[in-house]
């Protein structure tokens, strides 16, 4: 299966985002569209990548399950980019390289190297994907959606405060 552009509903105009349409090259940061969140990858070359996977589920069921993102332990796995991906989409995405210094790429592959196949704590907060990728590439673990999770977590509790204190009925989460 060849790469696929993100759907529609991701794709942006942004110049500042990468273009999706570059090989992943080894040590890039792989993001994958899943139905509700994205998935992330590191690149280590030849079509394979490092990524977290439950430990209670086989590879298969593993690679695209919303249960992941609620389990506490994780494996980590070295498959096929085209496998993990399988019918949903994805892009390089380097989004952090302006703010962090990536190690260099010799590193990144060996510290990526050793963990294959161990299993690491998985918290969907303080270590979740996108935490450990970034980890690999810039020794600093980093999650972004992390951080607009907690604020949307935050805006949604000041507009059930708001609409409680005016007893209203109105408050409708939109994200």
């Amino acid at each position: 299966m060849d790469k696929q552009q993100p759907n529609s509903a991701m794709a942006s105009n942004d110049p500042d985002l990468p273009d999706p349409s570059d090989d992943p090259q080894p040590g890039d940061l792989i993001e994958i569209f899943r139905p509700a969140y994205q998935h992330w990858a590191l690149y280590l070359g030849d079509g394979y990548i490092i990524n977290l996977t439950p430990v209670d589920e086989s590879q298969a069921a593993a690679m695209s399950s919303v249960k992941s993102v609620f389990s506490r332990k994780a494996v980590v796995r070295m498959q096929l980019l085209k496998e993990v991906v399988g019918s949903d989409s994805y892009r390089v995405n380097n989004k952090y390289d302006d703010n962090h210094t990536p190690l260099p790429i010799c590193e990144i592959i060996e510290r990526a190297q050793v963990l294959i196949d161990q299993e690491v704590s998985y918290d969907l907060l303080g270590s979740n994907c996108e935490h450990f990728v970034t980890l690999l590439r810039y020794g600093q673990a980093v999650s972004e959606q992390v951080s607009h999770c907690l604020l949307c977590f935050m805006c949604l509790q000041w507009k059930i405060t708001i609409c409680r204190s005016r007893k209203t009925v109105q408050c409708v989460a939109t994200f």
